[in-house]
């Protein structure tokens, strides 16, 4: 199983980013992705998650009105729009996958069930 996120660098406040996570030896279809961050010296923190089908969505209350987080199952891609970024947004983006339906869904918070993740792409908004 491999997850490879991209898209990530450096922008100013106020700017947009679009990561992207292809993955591959999964049933992309049958699983619930999601994307996860952590900053330096902090814990890691869920950021956006979806449905299997990409028909239902949630976020954390920091990104809400933000970020969009979406899935193309025939591209078996994930992708988190970010706009209007913050310096606090600044952190490394994890991609993770489950098998669908997951336990943890709608709260953002129950990421640790997830069992693939990715290597991760930087954020920084200075």
């Amino acid at each position: 199983v491999q997850l490879v996120e991209s898209g990530g660098g450096l922008v100013q406040p106020g700017e947009s980013l679009r990561l992207s996570c292809v993955a591959s030896g999964i049933t992309f279809s049958r699983h619930d992705m999601s994307w996860v961050r952590q900053a330096p010296g902090k814990e890691r923190e869920g950021v956006a998650a979806i449905y299997t089908g990409g028909d239902y969505t949630y976020y954390a209350d920091s990104v809400e009105g933000r970020f969009t987080i979406s899935k193309d199952n025939a591209k078996n891609t994930l992708y988190l729009q970010m706009n209007s970024l913050k310096p606090e947004d600044t952190a490394m983006y994890y991609c993770a996958a489950v098998l669908g339906p997951y336990v943890g869904r709608g709260d953002c918070r129950r990421f640790s069930g997830y069992n693939y993740w990715g290597q991760g792409t930087q954020v920084t908004v200075s």
